[in-house]
């Protein structure tokens, strides 16, 4: 089951499970679309992988399945 971290690693936005514009690795590193448009051009800089956008899990999965609260930020990767 995807972790569906509440972030983007890039610019700390926050990324609820019902976001449409949150992409992940193959590890889940999580980025928001525009981040991965405009700063990571497509990559991931953790793990050299692609982007795909995250599946967005139904809310009332959340209840047996919530999704991760642990914050992941990498700062000095976003570019203004």
């Amino acid at each position: 089951m995807l972790e569906l971290r509440p972030n983007c690693e890039c610019c700390d936005v926050d990324l609820p499970p019902s976001a449409t514009n949150a992409m992940i690795c193959t590890y889940e590193c999580t980025w928001c679309a525009a981040c991965v448009e405009h700063c990571l051009d497509g990559v991931c800089p953790n793990c050299g992988g692609n982007l795909q956008p995250r599946p967005v899990r139904p809310a009332a999965t959340l209840l047996t399945a919530p999704a991760s609260t642990v914050r992941v930020f990498q700062a000095g990767l976003h570019r203004d």
